[in-house]
């Protein structure tokens, strides 16, 4: 979803259409003059690309000596950020190669899942995603001298453990077909989590696979209530088992990119 606003005033949606051929139409709203452009773009598909560049190009033409921001929390094509060979195509350079050449004086992304993404952007602010696991925490109720942080992998745990000052944690070891690359089960490497609530960070969730196992697991060793956080959850969390599965008691993420209802487990905090 594409907004912005201009001079600090409330956020505006512009009015999309298409033509009988199926292209574009768009229309923004008028405007004498102009210092500070602010464009918010939650992403919800690959189209809304399109749609920014046609937005950014209007505007920075009607006011050419305005500041112009993308606040942009999901960075789309994150995950590709390398290539195994010549067949593949290296997708999170090129789209940030198309960010850059909008000419934004800044571009606003939260605790994006690779640090070779925010390297590529120009002018790039990286949010740490802090204070919105901090707001969980305090949702869930997180006992820091009784309760347990978990991180998925040791990347995570590298990634957050130093947010936060905390009694107990632990990590999750994968363990992994090779052959196939499913995941068969989690071991866990840390402090015993026997008899504590657990709070698990992640940075991104498609499916959940990694948490479940780690609930799994978790649950095996004797923990109590579990609550998750993700700073960016696919809408393709409700085709997997975290939703069913008897183990999550809360999931607590941003609308960075996930466009679904909340529900007796799913938690939204409005960016």
């Amino acid at each position: 979803m594409l907004s912005y606003k201009i001079d600090g005033g409330e956020f505006i949606k512009p009015q999309f259409d298409n033509y009988p051929d199926g292209t574009m139409k768009i229309d923004v709203a008028q405007a004498d003059k102009c210092e500070k452009v602010e464009i918010r773009w939650l992403y919800e598909n690959e189209t809304e690309q399109m749609q920014l560049f046609f937005i950014a190009s209007n505007l920075k033409e009607r006011f050419p000596k305005a500041e112009m921001t993308l606040f942009m929390p999901y960075l789309p094509n994150a995950r590709m950020d390398r290539v195994h060979s010549d067949t593949e195509v290296f997708t999170l350079k090129y789209f940030c190669r198309f960010i850059n050449a909008i000419g934004f004086d800044k571009v606003t992304v939260l605790d994006v899942h690779s640090s070779v993404g925010a390297a590529l952007l120009d002018r790039c602010e990286n949010l740490s995603p802090a204070p919105y696991i901090g707001k969980a925490l305090e949702a869930a109720g997180f006992d820091p001298d009784n309760d347990y942080l978990f991180f998925p992998d040791e990347g995570a745990m590298k990634r957050y453990s130093s947010m936060f000052t905390v009694k107990h944690a632990g990590f999750g070891i994968k363990k992994r077909d090779w052959s196939t690359g499913k995941i068969l089960g989690l071991d866990v490497d840390g402090d015993d989590p026997a008899g504590r609530n657990i709070f698990i960070i992640d940075d991104i969730c498609a499916y959940g696979g990694t948490v479940f196992y780690s609930a799994q697991k978790l649950k095996e060793l004797g923990c109590k209530d579990i609550n998750v956080y993700f700073s960016h959850c696919e809408n393709s969390i409700e085709k997997g088992k975290l939703f069913g599965c008897g183990l999550i008691k809360n999931i607590y993420t941003t609308n960075s990119i996930c466009t679904l209802a909340e529900n007796d487990i799913l938690k939204i905090m409005k960016l």
